[in-house]
């Protein structure tokens, strides 16, 4: 066998308690470890692919961040390693999967594969998932289509309860993403990733990993008081069964029904229709139990079905750059359109490589050596 590869260089950033790390290095480190844990070599690719752009694209909670949150339910015995991914029902249009207990990215790039093929001979195509787990960055598959000229929509829900519905004390959902991407002729796609919670869970382990406190609305603790501590604001999310991240919007008096109803929305389209655990209807979820049962929906929709695709994406163009171009209440802070902070990270990411906190960066090391993978991270520098 040849030698493992060594560790690669970096960027030292050892003021802000962060290094640089090349992509391909955090794409190699994702994959020996998951490999060491007994993952096929498919699934290992594609939890390769989706995490390394999620952190090239600046989505710090669900890049390689998230192998910490992986090895305790597969722990729990969360994941099958070898699973057996298989179209249970299908139409010309539509299609539902069962990802046989699998970490969710590799039955998650089936499925909106499927889709795009199907919305590329029918104009729509819309595939559900089933009996899956965490699929990482929704907005990497509505991406996807998006890169082949199609519209993408993908959603999830998840085991963890961790989002309370206005008026309740209880969380009854998890962060529930929804994400929608759209291409234009010479605009880079327009990519709209989000939670329907205030703040993706990841974002609190973000904040804990960098030693930040949490912002006051993020997390509320039985009573709905603002919890800003991040270690407990991660008890809170994790362990206890009152509490938790409020959904979008925040308070009912700011709009947060609205935030909920989106919340319960994306349950409805990723586990009712899919046939997943409905979180709502198994409180306390199912993140101690071996099977978690997530679900995922995926659209893509061809706009050349709708009008000539060439003016579709002119006008996406001029859409874009009419955002751009609105006036700005500060003119040192324009306007943005959805997926720019992206666009900015993953340039910024591609030529300097990936900021990793230190704690991070030992974490994994540590990881490593429990699974018998090698390490393949940079040697982060001695603090003083």
């Amino acid at each position: 066998m040849p030698a493992a590869p060594g560790p690669a260089s970096a960027s030292p950033a050892a003021s802000s308690g962060r290094i640089r790390v090349p992509a391909e290095a955090v794409r190699r480190q994702i994959e020996a470890i998951l490999s060491a844990w007994g993952m096929r070599a498919d699934g290992v690719a594609a939890a390769a692919e989706v995490m390394t752009e999620t952190d090239l694209r600046g989505v710090d909670s669900h890049g390689i961040t998230m192998l910490l949150r992986y090895d305790e339910a597969r722990r729990l015995g969360a994941f099958k390693w070898a699973p057996d991914i298989r179209v249970e029902q299908e139409t010309p249009a539509t299609a539902l999967i069962d990802a046989d207990r699998s970490l969710g990215h590799a039955p998650a790039l089936r499925a909106i594969d499927l889709a795009i093929d199907k919305a590329r001979a029918l104009g729509v195509g819309a595939v559900a998932v089933r009996n899956s787990d965490h699929f990482g960055a929704a907005g990497a598959y509505a991406l996807r289509a998006a890169r082949q000229g199609l519209i993408g929509i993908a959603t999830t829900n998840a085991s963890v309860p961790a989002v309370v519905p206005t008026r309740s004390t209880v969380p009854l959902f998890s962060t529930n993403p929804i994400a929608f991407a759209a291409p234009a002729a010479t605009r880079r796609p327009f990519v709209l990733d989000m939670a329907t919670s205030t703040v993706a869970v990841g974002k609190v382990n973000v904040a804990w990993l960098n030693d930040r406190p949490l912002p006051a609305g993020w997390v509320v603790d039985e009573a709905g008081r603002p919890v800003t501590d991040a270690a407990l604001g991660r008890d809170y999310i994790y362990k206890r069964l009152e509490g938790g991240l409020t959904p979008l919007g925040g308070a009912e008096e700011t709009g947060g029904y609205k935030g909920y109803g989106l919340c319960a929305m994306v349950e409805i389209l990723s586990a009712v229709l899919a046939g997943a655990t409905a979180m709502p209807l198994h409180p306390g979820g199912t993140h101690t139990k071996a099977h978690r049962d997530v679900g995922h929906f995926f659209i893509a929709l061809d706009p050349g079905a709708f009008r000539p695709r060439a003016a579709f994406l002119a006008e996406m163009d001029a859409f874009i750059d009419a955002l751009h171009n609105a006036p700005a209440a500060d003119p040192a802070r324009p306007v943005l359109v959805p997926g720019d902070p992206e666009w900015a990270h993953y340039d910024d990411r591609a030529a300097l490589g990936v900021p990793l906190p230190l704690k991070l960066v030992e974490a994994l090391r540590e990881l490593a050596r429990a699974a018998n993978a090698p390490f393949l991270l940079p040697q982060p520098p001695r603090m003083a």
